[in-house]
């Protein structure tokens, strides 16, 4: 199995990492680290997550206040976003709607 990181998911990413190294130097490098971790870990636990309403699997990062969504099928773990807990909930529900729907 592999892992497929859309384009979607990597804006989000170079987004968190931008936001978290202007708060202080090094900490966007730390941030990628992090969450890289996170979805390489889902090699292992990937299903094992929370299904949300929009049928992707949402897995909390551990660091960070970032949750990364994914779809798994026989061959591939795609991660669609990774986005920030904080936002609001329509918001996140909207925008992971749209990404699976532009998917399909």
């Amino acid at each position: 199995m592999k892992i497929e990181i859309l384009n979607s998911a990597k804006k989000d990413l170079s987004d968190g990492a931008k936001f978290y190294e202007s708060s202080e130097r090094g900490l966007g490098s730390y941030f990628l680290d992090s969450l890289f971790s996170e979805i390489d870990s889902l090699l292992i636990y990937a299903g094992v997550h929370q299904v949300v309403n929009s049928g992707l699997y949402r897995m909390y990062a551990k660091r960070f206040p970032f949750a990364v969504y994914y779809k798994q099928d026989t061959d591939f773990i795609r991660v669609y976003a990774v986005l920030d807990t904080r936002r609001k909930p329509a918001w996140t529900r909207n925008r992971i709607e749209r990404l699976k729907n532009s998917q399909n």
